[in-house]
């Protein structure tokens, strides 16, 4: 029974030892039949070849979907469009950041951009039947096109820039046109007295306040942008705190007005009170019941 137990044992101390023979043998094997150099060398591993035995393969990211599920050329084309046009937006906004010029440098690039993404979201059909909207915008839950086109838009939306452009939005208004140029003359009345702010402040003085109402009537007709809006603040920065100007404005007139009655309202009304209370004192008589009483003591008087 001991020698049986002995036998088994060494049978698998042989088996074990054998095993580890054939795999030293073939991992040699291996590296042997490895290409030399610099250049890293793929080879087959144990895995890869059970694997590869087995019938099983790793799934590569780059693998091709069935057709059903691939994008058409016509989709992919217009992907590639969008793609381009978005890039030249961004980058009109960014060169336009300072100074701020946003609306009326990229409203071209922007209107082509929004053009692309009203074909893609439209939901027609192209060629094999297929609508772009469902294979690009509704494929995935990222929504990665609505999501880029979303964030332009509320930059756009944010400046303000439709009120600057025409209805087609292919060009910049009559009003926004009139005031770069009245912008341009103003600031080139500042260059022209930059060293004498005291003729500065007397020749500009005209041009400045017209460039003031003019502003003043786009907000009311809300016809103006971001572009309009930072234009006019840095000018008043430049002609109050740069030069030291000051344009006494003829809206001020009518608020003190307003403002001196208003604080005397409390006095009219206290001295009106005190008028009236005393007309009243005045306009008193004696009551009836008084004057009887009078009588009355004269009649005993005489009876007595």
């Amino acid at each position: 029974m001991g020698g049986f137990r002995g036998d088994g044992r060494l049978l698998g101390l042989l088996i074990w030892g054998s095993a580890l023979t054939f795999l030293g043998a073939f991992n040699q094997s291996v590296r042997a039949a490895e290409p030399s150099g610099s250049g890293e060398a793929s080879h087959p591993s144990l895995l890869s070849l059970e694997e590869n035995s087995l019938g099983f393969f790793p799934l590569s990211l780059a693998a091709k979907f069935p057709d059903n599920l691939e994008v058409t050329e016509n989709c992919l084309e217009m992907l590639r469009i969008f793609g381009q046009r978005y890039v030249t937006v961004v980058n009109c906004l960014v060169s336009s950041a300072r100074p701020l010029k946003v609306c009326q440098n990229c409203y071209q690039g922007y209107s082509s951009f929004d053009e692309i993404y009203t074909n893609i979201s439209s939901g027609q059909t192209g060629s094999g039947n297929v609508s772009c909207q469902d294979s690009l915008m509704r494929s995935d839950r990222l929504m990665l096109l609505f999501n880029l086109y979303s964030s332009l838009t509320d930059i756009w939306t944010t400046a303000l820039c439709t009120q600057c452009l025409t209805p087609d939005k292919k060009s910049l208004t009559n009003s926004t046109l009139d005031f770069i140029a009245h912008l341009n003359k103003t600031l080139s009345c500042f260059e022209k007295y930059q060293g004498n702010h005291t003729e500065l402040c007397s020749d500009c003085k005209a041009t400045y306040k017209g460039l003031n109402e003019m502003y003043s009537s786009m907000l009311k007709n809300k016809t103006y942008c971001i572009d309009i809006e930072d234009a006019m603040n840095v000018t008043r920065r430049l002609w109050s705190k740069n030069f030291g100007c000051s344009v006494p404005r003829e809206e001020t007139v009518p608020v003190i007005a307003v403002s001196s009655f208003m604080l005397f309202l409390p006095v009219i009304f206290y001295l009106s009170n005190f008028l009236h209370s005393e007309q009243k004192k005045r306009k008193l008589i004696h009551p009836k019941r008084a004057k009887s009483n009078h009588s009355l003591m004269n009649i005993q008087d005489k009876f007595s």
